[in-house]
């Protein structure tokens, strides 16, 4: 890895760090000043120095949240888009973690302005400070220094698309010294103290080839790097771990095979609770218009797939008539959807009239919230589907059963029922393969507006 990449990388924690200390110090000055406390009154007690050693410990946790989700990876090159959606999902977590300790401690620490205020600026300060940290690296490179010097293997389509890349966005920091086809390699030795990296762009090198460059750039300490063939592409979930001193390769389900599965329960935890408080109003008011509109049961019991294969009971407000689950055997011949197992039907008879309106603005999912507390199901999750619609899946349709469902998805705010269900399987295993908090959030964000849009609704 060139200097002035590592260098960056590891600026940006101390960096970081100092940012957040700051954005905090800022939020305790702010509550003081007077038009906040014309609005609000002081009215805790906590002195500045006891504060700022609060700050200190606070800062660091923030950090390490940062670590978990991926922001000071070295070997990995993030957009400005994406860092900054990691830097919001790490200081909302912080958040939820804050608020949960305030819930069970609510005599510790009484100014929510501060602790919002502080998650505010804490996204802004670290924000600016990573715009900083880019235009530094991308003036370096702009100058030529600090940019990796390439050797790159192969002169199909796929490399040179890569060569076009490299030029068009200097501040990925690369610059192809010299670019040998597969029959070429042999030439390499002459470009050693040339270049910093090799790279193969075509796919299609042997193996045999590929671990010949290995060995060359492992002798002469310079970087690998190769283009996966289709079926690495599929399989980058991967470990590897020795054993008896024979290297084994594990091929994960999923990134949430591991801390990532601690951090996404914790996550549907504090959430999930906390809609079941603040919405309890609405689920009184939704409880009395269902009971007016068709009677009991306010809610339906349904019987759904969950990971691995298992059943559980999901929670949901009746929107359907009584006797629902007698009528779909001779509604079947309507199904609007011919692509999978699924049912589809645009006006299904048995919805009620109140219940047309429930699902609109999926009001009649919220009782769900339930479900993911209990663990039976995630916030950000494939679609929980009927146990008779999971036994017709493929072999293929099967790893959406790798991770728990969730009430809102990938599939979901990409179109809705639109989706041939082809597509939503698509979607949604897309998202087992590569969650993270990042993705989570912006889906749970999304949604808002898809249901607020009211279109497409089932």
């Amino acid at each position: 890895m060139p200097k002035l990449r590592l260098f960056l990388a590891t600026l940006a924690l101390p960096l970081d760090y100092v940012l957040v200390f700051l954005a905090g110090l800022t939020a305790y000055r702010l509550r003081f000043e007077g038009f906040i406390t014309e609005l609000r009154p002081v009215l805790f007690d906590i002195a500045w120095s006891n504060f700022v050693l609060t700050m200190v410990v606070a800062a660091g946790v923030v950090v390490v949240l940062f670590s978990l989700n991926g922001l000071y990876q070295l070997n990995r090159h993030l957009k400005f888009v994406q860092e900054i959606s990691r830097i919001i999902a790490a200081s909302t977590l912080g958040l939820a973690i804050i608020m949960g300790w305030f819930f069970f401690n609510p005599t510790l620490f009484g100014s929510r302005f501060i602790v919002l205020a502080a998650w505010l600026l804490v996204i802004i300060f670290v924000s600016l400070g990573r715009v900083f940290l880019r235009w530094l690296r991308y003036y370096f490179y702009k100058v030529g220094y600090g940019v990796s010097r390439l050797a790159l293997i192969g002169q199909d389509t796929a490399s040179q698309e890569l060569i076009n890349l490299f030029i068009k966005n200097k501040s990925l920091g690369f610059q192809v010294v010299v670019q040998l086809g597969i029959d070429q390699i042999s030439n390499l030795a002459a470009w050693q103290n040339k270049i910093d990296e090799v790279i193969v762009g075509d796919p299609k090198n042997s193996h045999d080839n590929n671990l010949k460059l290995l060995e060359f750039c492992s002798a002469n300490h310079l970087g690998f790097r190769y283009a996966a063939d289709m079926f690495e592409a599929q399989t980058h979930n991967v470990v590897v771990q020795t054993l008896a001193g024979v290297p084994l390769i594990e091929i994960k389900r999923t990134p949430l095979d591991g801390w990532g599965r601690v951090v996404k329960r914790i996550f549907d935890i504090v959430f999930s609770l906390s809609g079941l408080i603040i919405l309890s109003p609405v689920f009184l008011v939704l409880a009395l218009l269902v009971l007016i509109d068709s009677g009991r049961p306010i809610w339906v019991v349904l019987d759904r797939v969950a990971e691995s294969n298992k059943l559980f009971k999901l929670y949901k407000f009746r929107s359907m008539i009584k006797q629902a689950a007698a009528l779909k055997s001779d509604l079947i011949k309507y199904n609007e959807r011919s692509d999978g197992p699924l049912f589809k039907m645009s006006n299904d008879p048995r919805v009620t009239s109140l219940g047309k309106h429930l699902r609109r603005w999926s009001l009649d999912e919220l009782p769900q919230l339930w479900n993911v507390l209990k663990g039976d199901m995630s916030l950000v999750g494939p679609r929980p589907h009927e146990p008779a619609e999971v036994a017709n899946y493929s072999i293929y349709q099967k790893k959406l059963l790798n991770i728990k469902p969730g009430i809102t998805g990938l599939a979901q705010i990409s179109g809705r029922s639109n989706l041939s269900f082809n597509e939503e399987v698509k979607l949604d295993l897309f998202y087992i393969e590569n969650w993270s908090l990042t993705q989570d959030l912006f889906i749970l964000f999304k949604t808002i507006f898809v249901v607020l849009g009211r279109r497409n609704a089932v």
